[in-house]
């Protein structure tokens, strides 16, 4: 699913540790991150407790799907479903990343010109997120009959291998678009603060040794061994 092709390490995690670890200090150190600031405001409720503001039942149940195979519980620990990531993202819905206000929304469009251009869609995340999760259900009836969260586990990676590739026929956006943003935001969920909704008890960064938002941790960055304290949320929180 990725440029470099990690196919074959899928279940194990997709190698994401090495292609995410630039993200961690934006979504982590910088408060609010693509979130928007307004979540840095509000505290994340228990993973059972919390109940979707943006997406409707069968998005959420793609989304938990989709996620866990992303990002597996496995003998490397919890995954993003464990960590918040659906929470994480349905919480990002209802900011300005959202909306898409972070971008330039107007036109004309044009998404047939290389990405070197900017984002060339009309739709918001919000609205890319509704309709790639319609289409991706729809074309997964066809395919198997049942919607995306109903398949097993190699129908799923069927799935998404053809979101990647861009080979599921998506009418409203190009399949590509909507697994690299599902994809992202994943990441984000799992190596985000707390505070944002995922990375509960701070499982991503305890799986990298991540020191999280101590104030200094400087004089370790030089060393060749390991960092001996455990990381410490926005809030203060130690895992």
């Amino acid at each position: 699913m990725a440029a470099d092709d990690d196919r074959s390490t899928l279940p194990a995690r997709r190698a994401f540790l090495r292609k995410s670890l630039g993200l961690i200090p934006v979504v982590t150190l910088a408060g609010a991150g693509v979130a928007g600031a307004v979540l840095a405001q509000t505290a994340a409720p228990a993973a059972d407790a919390y109940q979707p503001s943006y997406f409707n039942a069968e998005e959420w149940a793609f989304l938990h799907a989709a996620v866990a195979l992303l990002i597996p519980n496995d003998a490397r620990g919890p995954g993003a479903v464990e960590a918040g990531v659906p929470e994480f993202i349905d919480r990002q819905m209802g900011t300005t990343y959202g909306s898409g206000g972070l971008w330039y929304m107007q036109g004309p469009f044009h998404p047939e010109v290389p990405h070197t251009l900017g984002y060339q869609l009309k739709l918001s995340p919000r609205e890319i997120y509704r309709e790639g999760i319609r289409e991706c259900d729809a074309w997964c009836r066809q395919q198997f009959g049942k919607p995306f969260a109903a398949l097993d586990a190699a129908q799923q990676q069927h799935v998404l291998q053809q979101l990647d590739d861009n080979h599921a026929p998506f009418g409203a956006l190009p399949s590509a678009t909507f697994f690299a943003m599902l994809w992202l935001n994943t990441r984000e969920g799992f190596f985000s603060d707390p505070i944002h909704g995922g990375n509960k008890n701070m499982v991503g960064w305890k799986l990298i040794n991540f020191p999280g938002a101590r104030a200094d941790f400087m004089d370790w960055v030089q060393r060749d061994e390991r960092y001996p304290l455990p990381p410490v949320s926005i809030r203060g929180e130690r895992a």
